[in-house]
């Protein structure tokens, strides 16, 4: 395995100052660990009856997408929806 590079550890303000100058503060970050908070992929199981399941197939093929992907975006979209409100 590759090691990475050793880099001196900066202070927050000299990072931004950094940041700020356009110089690239990349070697400064664990990129192969950082997460990004709340984008954690949970898994879900719900119990639909069959004629359900058949309507959500029908409405994915016409997009040409899949019946997971057609839930999460009419979620998403319904959430986005609620918030407004």
């Amino acid at each position: 395995m590759k090691k990475l590079k050793d880099t001196a550890t900066i202070s927050a303000e000299e990072l931004d100052r950094k940041f700020d100058d356009g110089e690239d503060v990349s070697e400064h970050f664990d990129w192969k660990n950082a997460t990004r908070p709340n984008l954690e992929i949970k898994r879900v199981n719900i119990d639909l009856p069959n004629h359900f399941l058949i309507k959500l197939d029908r409405e994915s093929a016409l997009r040409g997408i899949t019946r997971q992907s057609l839930i999460k975006v009419w979620l998403y979209e319904r959430l986005e929806e609620a918030e407004k409100k």
